[in-house]
């Protein structure tokens, strides 16, 4: 059945608005299945008005900052709406992080309040001690009475009572602060509005042709913007149904798929690789997923085996914490090797998404030539919370300078090229690190890959990776560099290799590069040299 043609400005909502309409259509559907807990969407609307009250009984109001260090469960996801609905904001934080990193960011956003697991208490504790802005801690979870200077959320939500009236809350007014993950200095606090939320879940909804038929699956962390984006906010649209895991488990992830039925699971990078390099299973399709939406493009070869042994079609996309509106494949067109699809389109055809590749002073580059992609649309950030300086650097003119790499065909077909600074120059030339990661992946001794440039004695670069093997397998690092020389010009294969038994990785599983050149001084010591073992590429 075909969806009416949404009216202009559809996306120019409140999140509450959003969430009361889908309420209201579709009131004894279940909307979210997570931790054990079963909620409809009428439920969970009462429940987050109830949480809205909550917070306004400790004196939260519009404008004010909560932070929540807080696995997946229902508090994270009621907390983000019921904060909404009184115009606060919402700041889901990396529960790996410790104290320092901690305490930055409830300095930084000047958090009123901190609401924290109680598996993560003492970290938490430790960082409020730091923040002397912060006037009340909540306790998620835990046995007992909570501990002195904190309240037990359950109490607390148990003692609270809906708010008759809600205030109105302006469609650009900020939902939620999501922190990217620091790779260049401090984290940034990126503002996401209502309406970014809104738009990303029509939008979602659009492209993977959802219904209310649909079970949308996640594994990932609410202290990413993708769970938030995609997952839930196209489950709202859609009118379907929201499953949440915990979290990525390669060997427990098929079952979970089966057990919740989900139809469209969301991926970030190296999970495809790795739910790939799992032994081959009679139940491999054995689930009713259809649908795989995620990033980065891989190599033809490994998207059309994943489709082959799962029996789903595999969506790739380019997007951003600062706007989820980059680019996409669509369904009816035909996949163009190594392409994140064209820019992507809202139901509403007022809403304009222009994506194009600009060179150092923002001027359009021709179609094939490699530059910095800029996007412009209705959804991107009003900017980096208390950073004017960075926020002026990233949108310049209306436009989002993203700081990726990437060249355009002349039909707007995207090709990811790699990160600004991830760029090698290795005589004279330059090497996308993730080319080399994607060839170093297929090889079938390889789970995993990073490359990045290290200081050359000819100056300039040389290329070192970082491999995680296979479990059982015995990886030979110069048989494997020399099995990449059929994939690469020599010039991209790497000359130093380090095997690692995992890397080191962002709450949204790609690998933190700035953590690995910062590990020590020389960086090619004790490493595999191809140079200094006679490795012959040709």
């Amino acid at each position: 059945m075909t969806e009416p043609t949404p009216a202009a400005g559809s996306w120019q909502k409140s999140l509450g608005d959003f969430l009361a309409e889908a309420a209201a259509r579709r009131p004894d559907a279940v909307f979210v299945k997570i931790a054990g807990a079963a909620l409809t969407y009428r439920q969970f609307h009462d429940q987050a008005r109830k949480v809205a009250g909550l917070y306004r009984s400790l004196g939260i109001g519009a404008g004010d900052r909560v932070c929540l260090v807080l696995p997946n469960g229902p508090e994270i996801l009621l907390s983000w709406f019921g904060l909404s609905l009184l115009g606060a904001i919402a700041v889901p934080v990396n529960t790996a992080y410790r104290r320092d990193e901690l305490a930055y960011i409830l300095k930084d956003s000047g958090a009123r309040a901190l609401v924290a697991h109680a598996d993560f208490l003492d970290a938490a504790g430790a960082a409020a001690a730091l923040a002397p802005g912060l006037a009340t801690r909540l306790r998620v979870g835990g046995a007992g009475a909570a501990p002195d200077g904190w309240t037990g959320f359950g109490v607390a939500f148990d003692a609270a009572e809906a708010p008759p009236v809600l205030p109105d809350v302006p469609h650009d007014s900020v939902s939620a602060l999501v922190y990217t993950s620091g790779t260049t200095g401090d984290p940034k606090g990126v503002m996401i509005t209502h309406a970014m939320f809104v738009a990303a879940g029509q939008g979602f909804a659009r492209w993977t042709r959802a219904t209310a038929e649909d079970r949308f699956f996640t594994c990932l962390p609410y202290f990413h913007a993708n769970a938030q984006y995609y997952s839930t906010m196209g489950a709202l649209a859609a009118g379907g149904t929201l499953v949440v895991a915990g979290r990525f488990s390669a060997s427990r992830f098929w079952q979970q798929v089966r057990e919740s039925r989900a139809t469209i699971v969301n991926f970030i990078g190296m999970m495809l690789s790795v739910l790939l390099k799992q032994p081959p299973s009679p139940r491999d399709r054995d689930h009713s997923a259809r649908l795989f939406y995620g990033t980065p493009a891989f190599a033809p070869e490994v998207l059309a085996g994943f489709e082959a042994r799962f029996g789903v079609t595999v969506m790739i996309g380019f997007a951003m914490t600062e706007t989820c509106y980059g680019t996409i494949e669509r369904p009816d067109t035909e996949r163009r090797p190594f392409s994140c699809g064209q820019p992507r389109e809202h139901p509403d055809p007022a809403f304009a998404n222009e994506v194009r590749i600009a060179d150092a002073a923002g001027r359009p580059l021709p179609p094939g030539t490699a530059g910095e992609i800029v996007i412009r649309n209705p959804a991107i950030t009003p900017g980096y919370w208390n950073s004017p300086e960075k926020t002026r650097e990233a949108i310049r003119d209306g436009w989002l300078h993203t700081g990726d790499m990437a060249r355009m065909d002349a039909d707007g077909h995207l090709y990811f090229v790699d990160r600004k600074k991830d760029v090698i120059r290795r005589r004279g030339e330059n090497i996308s690190s993730q080319e080399v990661e994607a060839v170093l992946r297929r090889h079938p001794d390889v789970l995993d890959a990073a490359v990045i440039a290290v200081p050359s004695e000819l100056g300039e670069d040389e290329v070192k990776a970082y491999l995680v093997p296979v479990l059982g397998s015995a990886p030979d690092a110069a048989a494997i560099l020399t099995w990449c020389a059929g994939a690469l010009a020599a010039f991209k294969v790497p000359r130093y290799v380090e095997f690692r038994d995992e890397l080191p990785r962002t709450p949204s599983l790609r690998v933190r590069k700035e953590a690995l050149r910062a590990e020590r001084a020389d960086l090619t010591e004790g490493c595999f040299d191809r140079e200094a073992a006679g490795v012959k590429l040709r």
